[in-house]
């Protein structure tokens, strides 16, 4: 079977991580499979999609190494639609409808008020040719529902399981606005249809849609695609993110350093950030995905176990996998740098403080000058290696009776200008002996 899926975000904001998730576990889904990613931007809403919001979501897909073999704007498809519903008109399941908003509300809640469901009554199904003609004349132009077949609907989830939902709890959806416009719905099941999309792989907000789809597909007498509905990412306060997070648009992640493999890891996540490692190479996520291993329930983002995430996976990758990108970054620096300092590293940016602590010059913190003074006369003459330091912090030990910090915390402040750090056995060989005489004595070197 040749594996076909999309990826259909709307073009009216920036995809954040929460839309990137569904990007990216299709994306997985699809390349261990094999077959054709297709990007659908969901246009049809004129008024609030915007090109740029489109060539946005591509730059981000692409940082993220998402590569879809075909891209598709729904809003130069109408012709197909307008085919499918006239069809779903002929045969009675696509009615028009008068009702305003604001009747349908009060509706709404009169139901409520009478401890009934909210659900769209049909009144609008025996509305007779002259009191349809008398709406025409009052200047009201009619919403477009599709007639439901009350009925219950299954299907076998690929995360979830078995799946039902009786559609007597739902409303006729309306699937064409007063002003002709299409809402997700229908073009969503014709473009699955024309497209040949075996697999509909998105979020589990959704379910419910796609009791209402499936009648869509039957109608048109379509083979049904496989479903999967994986789980949300929250926030703290349990809500779905939103376009409006800025803060959490893949574009603002790029810029605050994270890396495109620790959002890939993040988006198969089963368990807390603590206990999931990230994978360093597309391809090993790519051979362990498989739906089963996806949570159910709602799991909750953080942008802080996004960064714990990003750190581990810095904290892991080899020197020849990140040069080329320090090379791209303007770095410059060596493997035996990369691997002292890559363990503090929340994010790659980060490399540029121990850069000039190793490879330019700092102003030394100096505290106690008699103890550095003391370290300086104990300091072991050249070639160094990483045992260098474990020798000299020995005898600078027995000389001074100190330990721990008080015998640590000077030196590092000196030598480093910072509190923490990687292993100064390390850095040690890194930074020289020259430079560390002088930042012994208190010197910017």
């Amino acid at each position: 079977m040749n594996v076909t899926v999309r990826f259909a975000p709307s073009p009216t904001g920036n995809i954040h991580v929460g839309n990137a998730r569904a990007a990216l576990i299709n994306y997985l889904f699809y390349k261990q499979k094999g077959g054709r990613y297709i990007l659908r931007f969901d246009d049809t809403d004129h008024e609030r999609s915007s090109f740029l919001y489109a060539k946005n979501i591509i730059e981000d897909l692409r940082w993220l190494s998402v590569e879809p073999d075909e891209i598709i704007f729904q809003s130069a498809r109408f012709s197909l639609y307008e085919t499918a519903a006239n069809k779903l008109r002929a045969q009675g399941r696509l009615y028009p409808c008068y009702e305003t908003q604001e009747e349908l509300e009060y509706k709404r809640r009169c139901q409520r008020a009478e401890g009934q469901p909210p659900v769209y009554d049909r009144q609008s199904l025996h509305l007779s040719n002259e009191e349809k003609m008398k709406f025409e004349a009052m200047g009201r132009r009619p919403h477009w529902r599709f007639l439901l077949s009350r009925s219950e609907i299954s299907w076998h989830d690929l995360v979830r399981g078995k799946q039902t939902i009786d559609t007597c709890s739902l409303s006729d959806p309306v699937l064409i606005r007063e002003n002709g416009s299409y809402l997700y719905t229908l073009p969503s099941v014709v473009d699955d249809m024309n497209l040949g999309v075996t697999h509909v792989v998105r979020g589990a907000d959704h379910v419910t849609n796609t009791a209402i789809q499936i009648e869509l597909f039957r109608f048109f007498g379509s083979n049904l695609p496989a479903f999967a509905h994986y789980s949300l990412f929250t926030t703290e306060g349990g809500e779905s993110l939103s376009k409006r997070a800025s803060s959490l648009s893949i574009a603002r992640l790029r810029e605050d350093g994270v890396e495109p493999m620790a959002l890939f890891s993040l988006a198969v996540l089963t368990g807390s950030s603590d206990s999931f490692q990230p994978c360093s190479r597309i391809s090993h996520l790519i051979d362990s995905f498989s739906f089963e291993k996806l949570s159910r329930s709602a799991v909750l983002f953080d942008k802080e176990n996004l960064m714990l995430m990003n750190a581990k996976f810095l904290h892991h990758l080899d020197f020849k996998e990140v040069n080329p990108r320090l090379l791209a970054l303007g770095f410059s620096v060596s493997e035996p740098l990369w691997l002292a300092v890559r363990g503090n590293l929340t994010k790659l940016s980060e490399l540029r403080q121990w850069e000039q602590v190793v490879m330019g010059e700092i102003d030394p913190v100096v505290h106690e000058e008699a103890f550095l003074a003391q370290a300086l006369s104990l300091l072991p003459d050249e070639p160094w290696d990483e045992t260098t330091c474990k020798t000299w912090v020995k005898v600078l030990q027995t000389a001074t009776n100190r330990k721990g910090k008080e015998l640590f915390s000077p030196l590092r402040l000196a030598l480093t200008g910072r509190e923490n750090g990687p292993e100064m056995a390390c850095l040690l060989p890194l930074i020289g002996r020259k430079k560390i005489l002088l930042r012994l004595s208190g010197l910017r070197a």
